[in-house]
């Protein structure tokens, strides 16, 4: 995620993006999340996109277990750290299977933010899950020899499609973390004619649809596959 200000409306809205911390609960935990706007402006505050992905991925039961999963652009980690708690199967009294059953999640930000995102994962995991999500650098389009081509099982991104100038770059990185059975979900707000034009771009690499729309955020997710694959989860 680009570590630029943003302006994002007044009055509540803005007082949530300016909160020292946030409170969510999913995956029948309650997360703690530090914010810090002053100092990584946008990378350091969660969006609604965030939110709406997690519900979504929690209220259609999604199987994430012993998938691979990375997410982009990961800013305080919610998403992460959700995706990481949903993709743990731990039946009664096993606790053993947190090692055979678990999803393995990396969550990705730009170096600047790193140190902030690792904070809050570390935080809201519980120790025998923390080695299953790994916090590492992403810059779109760079060093992406650093991740093994077509690995993922499911790659996730939240609210980063907003500069136009990142565009070429993200389309790179998807296209490299991808193989035929990875699925893209992007959760985002259509804000400027810009976006449409990233979907267009993503539409000519990639067979895409809507899956959800939250209309009480103005949130859409979009799902993309390679080719004219449309698989169920």
């Amino acid at each position: 995620m680009a570590l630029v200000p943003y302006e994002e409306g007044g009055g509540w809205a803005a007082r949530q993006l300016h909160s020292p911390s946030a409170t969510f609960h999913f995956a029948s935990r309650t997360i703690r999340l530090q914010q810090d706007w002053r100092r990584l402006g946008v990378a350091a505050v969660v969006w609604d996109a965030a939110v709406v992905l997690c519900a979504y991925l929690e209220m259609e039961g999604i199987d994430l277990r012993d998938r691979s999963v990375i997410e982009l652009g990961a800013g305080t980690g919610l998403l992460g750290i959700v995706v990481t708690l949903l993709g743990t199967k731990e039946p009664a009294g096993v606790r053993a299977l947190y090692s055979t059953c678990c999803a393995h999640v990396t969550i990705t930000d730009r170096a600047a933010a790193l140190e902030f995102l690792e904070s809050n994962v570390q935080a809201n995991l519980p120790p025998e899950l923390r080695p299953r999500a790994v916090v590492k650098e992403l810059t779109w389009g760079k060093d992406l020899d650093n991740f093994p081509p077509g690995a993922f099982d499911f790659v996730l991104g939240a609210d980063i499609v907003y500069l136009e100038e990142t565009f070429a770059e993200l389309l790179q990185t998807l296209e490299h973390l991808c193989s035929e059975r990875t699925v893209i979900l992007l959760s985002c707000r259509i804000r400027y004619e810009r976006d449409l034009k990233f979907l267009k771009m993503l539409r000519e690499r990639f067979s895409v649809s809507e899956v959800h729309y939250d209309s009480s955020k103005d949130v859409h997710i979009y799902k993309a596959q390679r080719g004219s694959r449309k698989d169920d989860f």
